[in-house]
């Protein structure tokens, strides 16, 4: 009589983990994708509206680029400061920014297809959509609020004692100043 083992097959208990898609691939396939999407979209609309506006309408998109980074930079910058001077984290505030600052430069770099993300990018609630899928990528760390305002004074262990002041310690000159 023969026996015969079967093979003992175990599963796994836990689903595999997610692969992330690589981004090393991503970015100089989108660098070489790019300029010939633009050029493409050149193409269709020169058609379509003619040679001499599409030229028009690239230089007016970087006149508003400009304008707009102008226009909204200033107010972005104007919240940083009225957060930190509250006390409160300039964090979203400076996430703004840098989107405005990308935006503005999207505008300015000729072609259409970056025109359009640069103008979705100057408007408030898609920055803010931006910014909460962004935030989780970013560490960002702060002191504001909470601290005394006025003079700091930095103390070395030997400098500071609880029996009364040192004579001989450069700090008691600081009120001779």
């Amino acid at each position: 009589m023969r026996c015969r083992m079967q093979p003992s097959v175990t599963l796994p208990t836990q689903p595999l983990p997610e692969r992330k898609p690589d981004l090393r691939l991503f970015l100089p396939v989108f660098v070489f994708a790019l300029p010939l999407a633009e050029i493409a979209g050149f193409v269709l609309v020169g058609r379509q509206i003619g040679a001499l506006a599409t030229v028009a309408l690239v230089l007016l998109s970087g006149i508003v680029g400009v304008a707009l980074l102008r226009r909204q930079g200033f107010g972005v910058m104007s919240r940083v400061r009225a957060e930190m001077a509250a006390g409160r984290d300039p964090s979203a505030q400076l996430a703004h920014g840098v989107m405005i600052l990308l935006a503005a430069f999207l505008l300015i770099v000729p072609g259409f297809l970056t025109d359009i993300a640069g103008l979705l990018l100057f408007i408030p609630p898609v920055r803010d959509f931006a910014w909460k899928r962004l935030k989780s990528r970013f560490m960002v760390v702060t002191s504001f609020g909470g601290g005394r305002r006025g003079r700091t004074i930095d103390l070395d262990a030997e400098d500071f004692s609880r029996s009364g002041p040192n004579p001989d310690s450069p700090w008691r000159r600081l009120g001779d100043e």
